[in-house]
Parts: C-alpha cells; sequence; structure tokens
C-alpha cells in the first residue's frame, strides 16, 4: 500500500518501440500503423533477455502494431490495449522529416514548440498530448501499489508522459532523447518523483 507521504512501491517502465522504415529515416510516424523492421524485432527480443524474471503488475501497450509487436517480442503478451498511449498526432507533419517542415516553416522546427498543423488529421498540441499522458499516470497509480507497471508506446509521447511525471512543463520533452527499443524507469525518492534510469538500450549493451 501507499507509504504515509503518498509514495507508491512500484515504478512505472517506458519502452519504446522498436525500429521502424519511418523511425530510422526520420519521417514523423503518428496514426500511421508501421511494422518493425528486422532490426527493431530483435531489440525487442534482447528486452526479453532483461526482463525475463521480472514481474509487472499490469501492462498497458499503444494500439499501433509496432508497439504491439514490441511488447509480444519482450515477452510482455499478456497486454491491454491503452488508445492513451497512441503517438503524438502530427497533422499535416504525418511522413515527413523534421529537415522538409524547416524548410516549409523557414526556420528550425521543433515540435515541442512549435506544434503541428492540421492535415488529414487534426494534429494535436502539446498539452494535449500530456493531457493524455497524465489520463495514463493516473489509470496505472493504483497498481503501483501492489508492483511495478509497463507502457508500451512512442518516442514523443513517452518524452512528454516523463516530463509530465516529473510535474514539469511537457515541453521539457524536447530535451529527453527516447531511443527506438528503448527502456526507462520511472520511480520515485521518498516524496518525490525521478528518473530512476532513462534511455537504456539492453540490445545495445548485449551486442558489445
Amino acid at each position: 500500500m501507499a507509504s504515509p507521504d503518498g509514495v507508491v512501491p512500484g515504478n512505472i517502465y517506458l519502452f519504446r518501440h522498436g525500429e521502424t522504415e519511418w523511425s530510422l529515416s526520420g519521417q514523423h510516424t503518428g496514426t500511421t500503423d508501421l511494422p518493425l523492421l528486422p532490426e527493431g524485432e530483435a531489440a525487442a527480443r534482447e528486452l526479453a533477455d532483461v526482463l525475463r524474471k521480472h514481474p509487472f503488475e499490469r501492462v498497458l501497450v499503444s494500439p499501433l502494431q509496432r508497439a504491439k509487436r514490441t511488447a509480444e517480442l519482450a515477452g510482455l503478451g499478456d497486454f491491454e490495449v491503452e488508445p492513451l498511449l497512441r503517438e503524438w498526432d502530427y497533422g499535416a507533419y504525418e511522413g515527413i522529416t523534421t529537415t522538409q517542415i524547416s524548410a516549409e516553416v523557414g526556420h528550425p522546427w521543433e515540435v515541442f514548440v512549435d506544434g503541428v498543423k492540421p492535415g488529414v488529421t487534426p494534429g494535436e498540441t502539446v498539452e494535449q498530448v500530456s493531457a493524455r499522458a497524465q489520463q495514463v499516470i493516473d489509470k496505472v497509480w493504483p497498481d503501483l501499489e501492489h508492483g511495478d507497471v509497463a507502457l508500451f508506446g512512442h518516442g514523443h509521447a513517452l518524452r512528454v508522459l516523463t516530463a509530465t511525471y516529473l510535474g514539469l512543463d511537457p515541453r521539457f520533452g524536447q530535451q529527453l532523447i527516447l531511443d527506438a527499443g528503448s527502456m526507462s524507469v520511472l520511480t520515485h525518492h521518498r516524496s518525490t518523483r525521478c528518473l530512476g534510469m532513462y534511455n537504456l538500450s539492453p540490445w545495445r549493451l548485449l551486442s558489445d
């Protein structure tokens, strides 16, 4: 159960999906449902070696196939699909790179600062992504009284979730790099929320 200062025993483990064709090329992949590349699948299998003996109270996964496949290959196939974990909706910037967007707007573009514009989908503001992230945190908080929780999702959305968990402006996510196939841990020290580990790529460690 939670301690008198409101701290729960469990931690939140974050997993960004493995490499896809567009994550490799730098194309923004929000709603487009791409599969993992073979190297993305290999990285997810390396996660399984790390997580083999680690129990999770609950596993939530984005509805997009790249996240679901990563969870399956990581050995956590008994998951719940959680739409709130989907990637940032990039609107008109779906499928194009930062370099292309910067050329269009006439200055160095950054999604956390400049946002997106509507396209086939309406797009989202950073505040909207943060609001979704807070709903995920609220949803799993009771589970943390019993153990750890695993969330499988996407680069930008998980960076916003990390900033939101820490009580920071969601734009702080701009300063949080998150590699494909990586693992991070959101924890606490006494009553302070902390980063226990961030952007660890087990597949890189195991391949050295």
